[in-house]
């Protein structure tokens, strides 16, 4: 007798975007993607080019997941406001991973004074994203990303002992990416809950 699965899965995925300025030397080609983008830094839109993307499914570390589990049935104040953050060394995720000991380093080189906020939209049909809102980082140095997670606390390169400061996942992106001063990444993050089935 086949046994009934009774639970739910919860997942969730990174999408990543890296923008550059185009400089009138920039010979841009009919494959390239080119938009508008707010830069923060001039206070206006303009022209960049789209210069990589990634899309990694993360994991959801077991702090993460048990505080899930203390908001949802145990009466844990939720967090009112997730932050993201970029990850500048090579490390693969594990569920050990945790606020107070990442294992990755963290990176600080953007403009921005503190982690970008991850705002949400309300979940609908088992999902929530911050797609209409992305978490917008301005790189102010050259650097290489490996990955990107999700915190509880807005501080940069914070990782101090605290009952609410909670590691919620960690994706290592498909391959290095590099970032220079004055590049724009965008972080959208889908979190998706579904039955696992009967």
């Amino acid at each position: 007798m086949e046994a009934l699965k009774s639970g739910a899965n919860i997942g969730g995925k990174f999408h990543t975007e890296c923008w550059r300025t185009i400089k009138p030397t920039d010979n841009t080609g009919l494959n390239d993607v080119v938009k508008m983008v707010y830069s923060k830094r001039r206070g206006k839109y303009e022209p960049r080019r789209l210069v990589w993307s990634d899309d990694t499914h993360n994991l959801v570390t077991t702090e993460g997941l048990n505080r899930i589990l203390d908001v949802m049935f145990h009466g844990t104040t939720q967090t009112a406001t997730w932050y993201g953050a970029l990850v500048e060394t090579d490390t693969t995720a594990t569920a050990a991973m945790n606020y107070d000991v990442p294992v990755y380093t963290e990176s600080t080189s953007y403009d921005e004074a503190t982690r970008p906020a991850y705002t949400e939209a309300a979940a609908a049909a088992g999902s929530m994203t911050n797609a209409a809102n992305v978490a917008v980082f301005t790189i102010s140095a050259t650097k290489t990303m490996y990955g990107a997670s999700l915190v509880s606390i807005d501080t940069k390169g914070d990782h101090t002992v605290g009952a609410n400061n909670v590691l919620y996942c960690y994706a290592k992106f498909a391959a290095s990416r590099p970032v220079y001063d004055d590049d724009i990444v965008n972080l959208t993050y889908v979190v998706t809950a579904a039955d696992d089935g009967a």
